[in-house]
Protein backbone atom coordinates (compact mmCIF):
# COMPACT_ATOMS: atom_id res chain seq x y z
CA UNK A 1 0.00 0.00 0.00
CA UNK A 2 1.38 3.37 -1.01
CA UNK A 3 1.36 6.79 0.47
CA UNK A 4 -1.05 9.32 -1.13
CA UNK A 5 0.09 11.54 -2.87
CA UNK A 6 -1.28 14.96 -4.67
CA UNK A 7 -2.12 14.38 -8.68
CA UNK A 8 0.81 15.58 -10.84
CA UNK A 9 3.66 15.33 -8.51
CA UNK A 10 6.51 13.00 -9.59
CA UNK A 11 7.03 10.85 -6.26
CA UNK A 12 10.27 10.65 -4.40
CA UNK A 13 12.15 7.72 -2.93
CA UNK A 14 10.55 6.51 0.11
CA UNK A 15 12.57 5.24 3.14
CA UNK A 16 11.78 3.18 5.47
CA UNK A 17 14.53 3.79 8.59
CA UNK A 18 14.33 1.61 11.50
CA UNK A 19 16.47 0.64 14.34
CA UNK A 20 16.54 -0.85 17.81
CA UNK A 21 16.17 1.36 20.82
CA UNK A 22 19.81 3.35 21.54
CA UNK A 23 20.95 2.26 18.35
CA UNK A 24 21.20 5.88 16.97
CA UNK A 25 18.14 5.77 14.19
CA UNK A 26 17.08 9.29 15.39
CA UNK A 27 20.36 10.86 14.57
CA UNK A 28 20.27 9.36 11.45
CA UNK A 29 17.24 10.95 10.74
CA UNK A 30 17.62 14.34 12.06
CA UNK A 31 20.89 14.29 8.86
CA UNK A 32 18.55 12.77 6.33
CA UNK A 33 16.40 15.60 6.88
CA UNK A 34 19.15 18.22 6.86
CA UNK A 35 20.51 16.46 3.22
CA UNK A 36 16.97 17.45 2.10
CA UNK A 37 14.05 14.56 3.49
CA UNK A 38 10.80 14.82 4.77
CA UNK A 39 11.38 12.55 7.72
CA UNK A 40 7.91 11.47 9.12
CA UNK A 41 8.29 10.12 12.83
CA UNK A 42 5.85 7.32 13.42
CA UNK A 43 6.55 7.38 16.50
CA UNK A 44 6.51 11.26 17.67
CA UNK A 45 2.69 10.96 15.90
CA UNK A 46 1.50 8.30 18.28
CA UNK A 47 2.99 10.56 21.47
CA UNK A 48 1.08 13.39 19.77
CA UNK A 49 -1.78 11.08 19.44
CA UNK A 50 -1.90 10.20 23.02
CA UNK A 51 -0.66 13.40 24.59
CA UNK A 52 -3.33 15.81 26.48
CA UNK A 53 -5.94 16.64 23.82
CA UNK A 54 -5.08 14.00 21.28
CA UNK A 55 -7.32 12.40 19.16
CA UNK A 56 -7.00 8.96 20.70
CA UNK A 57 -7.28 9.47 24.29
CA UNK A 58 -10.79 9.22 24.47
CA UNK A 59 -10.52 5.86 22.63
CA UNK A 60 -8.16 4.85 25.13
CA UNK A 61 -10.18 5.78 28.82
CA UNK A 62 -13.28 3.82 26.60
CA UNK A 63 -11.52 0.31 25.82
CA UNK A 64 -8.79 0.34 28.83
CA UNK A 65 -10.54 2.72 31.24
CA UNK A 66 -10.20 6.14 32.78
CA UNK A 67 -7.27 5.13 34.91
CA UNK A 68 -5.25 4.69 31.87
CA UNK A 69 -5.65 8.61 31.41
CA UNK A 70 -2.65 10.55 33.85
CA UNK A 71 -3.71 13.69 35.27
CA UNK A 72 -2.66 15.71 33.12
CA UNK A 73 -5.04 14.48 30.42
CA UNK A 74 -2.35 11.99 28.42
CA UNK A 75 -2.35 8.33 28.51
CA UNK A 76 -0.50 7.41 31.26
CA UNK A 77 2.60 5.90 29.49
CA UNK A 78 4.00 4.09 32.21
CA UNK A 79 0.87 2.02 32.99
CA UNK A 80 -0.15 1.01 29.87
CA UNK A 81 3.51 -0.24 29.42
CA UNK A 82 3.00 -2.02 32.29
CA UNK A 83 -0.04 -3.37 31.04
CA UNK A 84 0.57 -4.65 27.33
CA UNK A 85 3.91 -5.74 28.62
CA UNK A 86 3.70 -9.44 27.67
CA UNK A 87 0.40 -9.75 27.31
CA UNK A 88 -0.68 -9.81 23.52
CA UNK A 89 -4.18 -9.29 23.75
CA UNK A 90 -3.86 -5.80 25.31
CA UNK A 91 -1.12 -4.61 23.20
CA UNK A 92 -3.62 -5.82 20.00
CA UNK A 93 -6.13 -3.45 21.59
CA UNK A 94 -4.07 -0.49 22.02
CA UNK A 95 -2.59 -1.09 18.54
CA UNK A 96 -6.71 -1.58 17.11
CA UNK A 97 -7.09 1.96 18.45
CA UNK A 98 -3.73 3.49 17.35
CA UNK A 99 -2.28 2.07 14.02
CA UNK A 100 -5.05 3.46 11.98
CA UNK A 101 -4.87 6.91 13.26
CA UNK A 102 -0.73 6.84 12.55
CA UNK A 103 -1.78 5.72 9.40
CA UNK A 104 -3.63 8.24 8.22
CA UNK A 105 -1.50 11.30 10.02
CA UNK A 106 1.75 9.40 8.27
CA UNK A 107 -0.29 9.75 4.99
CA UNK A 108 -1.41 13.38 5.86
CA UNK A 109 2.70 14.35 6.68
CA UNK A 110 4.07 12.29 3.57
CA UNK A 111 1.25 14.24 0.99
CA UNK A 112 3.25 17.61 2.46
CA UNK A 113 6.79 15.93 0.55
CA UNK A 114 7.66 18.61 -2.80
CA UNK A 115 7.81 16.53 -6.13
CA UNK A 116 11.01 14.68 -5.79
CA UNK A 117 10.93 15.33 -2.32
CA UNK A 118 12.60 12.13 -0.60
CA UNK A 119 10.55 11.10 2.48
CA UNK A 120 11.83 8.97 5.33
CA UNK A 121 9.30 7.30 7.22
CA UNK A 122 11.38 6.91 10.42
CA UNK A 123 9.48 3.92 12.20
CA UNK A 124 10.61 1.86 14.80
CA UNK A 125 8.84 -1.03 14.81
CA UNK A 126 9.29 -1.42 10.72
CA UNK A 127 10.30 -5.01 10.95
CA UNK A 128 8.18 -5.87 13.75
CA UNK A 129 4.77 -4.64 11.81
CA UNK A 130 4.80 -6.74 8.62
CA UNK A 131 3.62 -4.21 6.19
CA UNK A 132 6.25 -1.56 6.13
CA UNK A 133 8.41 -3.31 3.98
CA UNK A 134 6.07 -3.17 0.31
CA UNK A 135 5.32 0.58 1.38
CA UNK A 136 8.96 2.16 1.20
CA UNK A 137 11.16 1.68 -1.58
CA UNK A 138 14.44 1.10 0.31
CA UNK A 139 15.16 0.33 4.18
CA UNK A 140 17.85 1.69 6.09
CA UNK A 141 19.09 0.20 9.22
CA UNK A 142 20.71 1.54 12.39
CA UNK A 143 22.33 -1.18 13.79
CA UNK A 144 24.82 -2.34 16.83
CA UNK A 145 25.62 -4.46 19.69
CA UNK A 146 22.63 -4.82 22.30
CA UNK A 147 25.31 -3.80 24.88
CA UNK A 148 25.98 -0.50 22.91
CA UNK A 149 22.12 -0.30 22.98
CA UNK A 150 21.64 -0.64 27.27
CA UNK A 151 24.31 2.05 27.88
CA UNK A 152 23.00 4.47 25.70
CA UNK A 153 19.69 4.22 27.10
CA UNK A 154 20.83 3.77 30.05
CA UNK A 155 23.16 7.01 29.92
CA UNK A 156 20.37 9.64 28.24
CA UNK A 157 17.26 8.11 30.34
CA UNK A 158 18.09 7.08 33.47
CA UNK A 159 16.22 3.63 32.93
CA UNK A 160 18.02 0.50 34.69
CA UNK A 161 19.26 -1.96 32.24
CA UNK A 162 17.14 -4.60 33.52
CA UNK A 163 14.37 -1.95 31.71
CA UNK A 164 16.14 -1.69 28.49
CA UNK A 165 16.71 -4.90 28.19
CA UNK A 166 13.28 -6.05 28.44
CA UNK A 167 12.54 -3.27 25.50
CA UNK A 168 15.03 -4.61 23.59
CA UNK A 169 13.39 -8.24 23.89
CA UNK A 170 9.97 -7.21 23.01
CA UNK A 171 11.47 -5.76 20.00
CA UNK A 172 12.58 -7.57 16.25
CA UNK A 173 15.97 -9.24 16.23
CA UNK A 174 19.29 -7.37 15.11
CA UNK A 175 19.33 -10.41 12.80
CA UNK A 176 15.06 -9.81 11.94
CA UNK A 177 16.16 -6.71 11.11
CA UNK A 178 19.15 -6.90 8.97
CA UNK A 179 17.57 -9.53 6.60
CA UNK A 180 14.96 -6.82 5.36
CA UNK A 181 17.49 -4.29 4.67
CA UNK A 182 18.55 -2.50 1.87
CA UNK A 183 21.33 -0.82 3.83
CA UNK A 184 22.49 -1.04 7.15
CA UNK A 185 25.05 1.51 9.00
CA UNK A 186 26.83 -0.14 12.01
CA UNK A 187 26.52 2.59 14.49
CA UNK A 188 29.54 1.03 17.34
CA UNK A 189 32.42 3.44 18.17
CA UNK A 190 31.34 6.57 15.97
CA UNK A 191 31.91 9.86 16.28
CA UNK A 192 29.09 12.06 15.40
CA UNK A 193 31.21 13.18 12.15
CA UNK A 194 32.17 9.62 11.13
CA UNK A 195 28.06 9.00 11.19
CA UNK A 196 27.08 11.82 9.42
CA UNK A 197 29.57 10.59 6.76
CA UNK A 198 27.34 7.23 6.79
CA UNK A 199 24.39 8.96 5.50
CA UNK A 200 25.63 11.17 3.23
CA UNK A 201 27.31 8.21 1.70
CA UNK A 202 24.20 7.03 1.55
CA UNK A 203 22.41 9.78 0.62
CA UNK A 204 24.92 10.20 -2.73
CA UNK A 205 24.10 6.82 -3.28
CA UNK A 206 20.02 6.61 -3.34
CA UNK A 207 19.07 10.30 -3.64
CA UNK A 208 21.73 12.78 -5.31
CA UNK A 209 22.92 10.26 -7.99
Amino acid sequence: MGEHRSPGLTPGLRIGLTGGIGSGKSTVARRLAALGALVVDTDAVAHALTAPGGAAVLAIAAAFGPDMIAADGAMDRARMRALVFGQPAQRQRLEAILHPMIGEATRAQASRARAGQAIVFDVPLLTESGTWRARVDRVLVVDCAEATQVARVVQRSGWTADAVERTIAQQASRAQRRAIADAVIVNEDLELAQLDAEVDALWGHWVAK
